[in-house]
């Protein structure tokens, strides 16, 4: 049995239309300066558990202003909730906005459509490690042939569950998404005080197996031609799945409805719920939790029993500002940070799938390439 994972790069089409909806910004042509000294601005999120990537990031700084005499950098993290305004206002301002930012590789099509990335197809194509990028991972940070920015990171999303709840309960890690809902519903009748699933109604990631699973789409289309299938028969399948897991029954409503991911993963690592939608770029946070070594993950279940729901493929990359007026240093500085010895910090990398669920899954260091040892097909 494979893990199907849908990758961030085959959203693009959607982004796009997205974008196309959206307020036009304004000119943020590429500055006409390429300055060796002064301070390099640079935006990265703020994870659940910041520390470990901090210590790196602090490493991969040391070693750039030490080969860079003259040149500074000041990184302010910033919460992944409010990306989007603050992305695009900086493209609104170039005059205030950073030279490097992180970003979710789902929004490539949509910031390079708003002229805020810079163009480093060259630069990209003449550094050593780029070889070693997976043809997956690079799709991501490509847009009509031309490369925009580098990946980070690709993380796939799956199921963290209590091994100690489990146990006390006589219950196995659930086979399909009719036994993930009873078994959520089981553990909050025993124990009240536990989410059995925590879910959130701003986490679209953790909703689109259920939507996929079920055999729906978000687009459908070709040729640069693409409508939405969201409202589709088997789209609202998948809807009506996850939806039914907002109630007293496992996740009351009036407080699980608003939550994203960081939520959910943060609900799971201090004890608050039995099972979660998390990332192996979670598998940090749920280290430094109440739940040390009393949790197990395996992939989330498909509607069939013994199947696995389509695994949404994130992660993140690291672009240039088409307005920074410090190019060659903010290139240099993604490649640091992008590379095989410099981590993204949040213990990223492909899952060590089992063939049948039951077994944790293992995290890997960061690295594009390590989607060649998954044995994920990509899925689209």
């Amino acid at each position: 049995m494979k893990l199907s994972v849908r990758l961030a790069a085959l959203l693009t089409p959607a982004v796009l239309l997205a974008a196309a909806c959206a307020p036009q910004t304004s000119d943020n042509s590429a500055s006409d300066q390429d300055e060796q000294t002064g301070t390099l601005r640079v935006w990265l999120f703020q994870e659940v558990n910041n520390r470990p990537k901090e210590k790196i990031v602090d490493a991969v700084l040391a070693g750039f202003e030490e080969a860079h005499d003259g040149a500074e950098v000041s990184v302010e993290y910033i919460p992944v909730e409010t990306r989007a305004q603050r992305v695009r206002a900086a493209f609104n301002d170039p005059g205030s906005a950073p030279d490097l930012i992180e970003y979710g590789n789902t929004d490539t099509a949509g910031y390079v459509k708003d002229g805020g990335l810079a163009d480093i197809t060259a630069e990209f194509t003449d550094w050593d490690a780029a070889k070693d990028t997976d043809p997956t991972a690079k799709r991501s940070v490509t847009v009509d042939g031309r490369v925009y920015s580098v990946p980070y990171f690709v993380g796939v999303r799956a199921l963290y569950y209590r091994t100690d709840v489990f146990d006390e309960l006589g219950l196995k890690p659930p086979q399909s998404q009719a036994e993930l809902v009873a078994t959520a519903r089981e553990i909050r009748a025993a124990k009240p005080g536990l989410y059995g699933l925590a879910v959130g109604g701003a986490y679209t990631y953790g909703a689109l197996p259920f939507i996929w699973a079920h055999g729906g789409e978000l687009a459908t289309g070709k040729g640069g031609s693409y409508a939405s299938a969201i409202d589709g028969a088997a789209a609202r399948k998948g809807i009506k799945a996850y939806t039914s897991l907002f109630g007293d029954d496992n996740c009351p409503a009036a407080t699980c409805a608003g939550w994203g991911g960081n939520d959910t993963v943060t609900a799971f690592a201090s004890g608050k719920a039995a099972m979660a939608i998390g990332g192996d770029f979670s598998h940090q946070a749920v280290e430094a939790g109440e739940v040390r070594g009393r949790y197990a993950v395996v992939p989330l279940p498909g509607v069939e029993s013994g199947s696995i729901a389509p695994a949404f493929a994130g992660g993140n990359n690291l672009g240039v500002l088409k307005s920074t007026s410090h190019r060659t240093l903010a290139v240099d500085l993604v490649k640091r940070l992008a590379s095989k010895e410099a981590p993204s910090g949040r213990s990223t990398g492909c899952w060590g799938w089992a063939t049948t669920p039951g077994r944790t899954a293992d995290s890997a260091p960061s690295s594009s390439s390590c989607w060649k040892s998954s044995g994920a097909p990509s899925r689209s």
